[in-house]
């Protein structure tokens, strides 16, 4: 059987296993158990990969069936660190698992976009940082910003999505926030003000760790890794494309389920 190689996000960790993306994804979620469930995140990693941080040489030991011939659905490999150590260039796809066990596999772009004008932007950072971030600046200068070491903080590699902020983008006074499913809608009003009033802050904690209210659609654009070299991207399909070519995927990511 074809061995796998994945890093999840949601808990941080580099995982072998003889599942497929989309079977690993349902059982990653779901568990064994009927009552075991919760959204998952996940890289699959190249074969390709050469680290002396990773016990790769394991993976032909611990990653065999089991006595009854049943596929070995998962071998951990590392909990801690681990995105740190796994160069972008050996990621492939990123497939985002509903709390069901239904998975979306996204292929990074051929090109990152540009930013655009300076503006007001809401990140979840997924990995190895937890916090909801309000931000002016773009996700690629946010990426920049996070991944300089010459800064005081920051880290060596980040994967963190852009979450939609509909009317509070352009007022975060005044727009309406009626389709935002976000817990504290006044706080986040407070904070993007605080950018908006004070030029000189570029970022702005809204939310110290990932919070339940993060789901699926409001994701705005993507998902992204960067680290000093630069930056991947994982366009999210339109809706259209969404409704008519994965639309169990999205009726399980409507619920309001985390």
């Amino acid at each position: 059987m074809r061995k796998h190689l994945y890093l999840s996000l949601i808990p941080e960790s580099l995982i072998a296993s003889m599942l497929p993306p989309d079977e690993f994804g349902a059982y990653y979620a779901t568990g064994t158990q009927r009552h075991s469930r919760g959204r998952a995140i996940f890289f699959e990693v190249s074969s390709d990969i050469r680290s002396d941080y990773f016990p790769l040489d394991e993976i032909e030991k611990r990653c065999v069936p089991h006595p009854d011939g049943r596929p070995r659905k998962s071998t951990y490999l590392a909990v801690y660190r681990v995105l740190e150590h796994v160069g972008r260039e050996f990621l492939g796809k990123i497939h985002l698992v509903t709390a069901d066990g239904r998975v979306l596999g996204l292929d990074p772009a051929e090109e990152v976009p540009r930013d655009g004008e300076s503006g007001l932007y809401l990140y979840q950072e997924l990995c190895p940082l937890r916090p909801r971030v309000a931000s002016t600046l773009g996700p690629r200068a946010f990426g920049e910003k996070l991944t300089d070491r010459s800064q005081p903080v920051s880290v060596n590699r980040i994967a963190f999505c852009r979450l939609r902020l509909d009317e509070l983008a352009e007022d975060p006074e005044r727009g309406k926030a009626d389709d935002l499913p976000y817990a504290s809608i006044a706080h986040l009003r407070d904070c993007l003000l605080l950018l908006r009033d004070h030029p000189e802050k570029q970022s702005k904690v809204v939310v110290r760790t990932m919070p339940e209210d993060f789901l699926y659609r409001t994701v705005l654009g993507g998902f992204y890794v960067a680290d000093a070299s630069g930056l991947t991207y994982y366009p999210m399909p339109d809706p259209e494309c969404l409704e008519r070519e994965h639309y169990e995927w999205v009726r399980s990511a409507m619920s309001s389920l985390p």
